[in-house]
């Protein structure tokens, strides 16, 4: 089991994104740079306001992925994407669609380009499936 978020969930995460066959052909032309997940964390289990991942994504390959623990380190990608703890909790088991969660607002795209993002939604979603590969266990409050 991995703690969601910490550097072996992540690193976990990443071996999940290479194994999924269906995010490699949904994203065999992503060229747009590097996706960032950042999670607000209120504090919970003592972790930093902000913590996430960065994944070096392109051409259907995740060659890295990264764990921060600031916003600004984050800010890096080309694309972040920010919510609150229960929200990515959602977004991982299921419950929330990634694009859904974007058009609604419960996802915050706060650096790139929406229309790219909903272009590769098939993408957005086999990374979603991804994660719920990684045994994962959550922080309680």
């Amino acid at each position: 089991m991995h703690t969601f978020p910490s550097e072996g969930w992540t690193e976990a995460y990443r071996t999940a994104v290479n194994n999924n066959v269906a995010y490699r052909e949904a994203s065999r032309d992503w060229d747009h740079g590097d996706v960032a997940l950042v999670v607000e964390t209120g504090g919970l289990g003592g972790l930093p306001p902000h913590v996430g991942a960065v994944l070096g994504v392109a051409h259907g390959h995740c060659s890295q992925a990264t764990y921060v623990t600031s916003l600004e380190a984050a800010k890096a990608a080309a694309f972040v994407i920010v919510a609150n703890y229960d929200i990515w909790r959602r977004v991982i088991d299921g419950e929330l669609d990634p694009v859904d969660g974007m058009l609604s607002g419960e996802l915050d795209l706060v650096q790139g380009s929406l229309p790219t993002m909903i272009r590769y939604v098939e993408g957005s979603r086999e990374l979603v499936s991804s994660a719920r590969q990684v045994p994962t266990d959550f922080v309680q409050a």
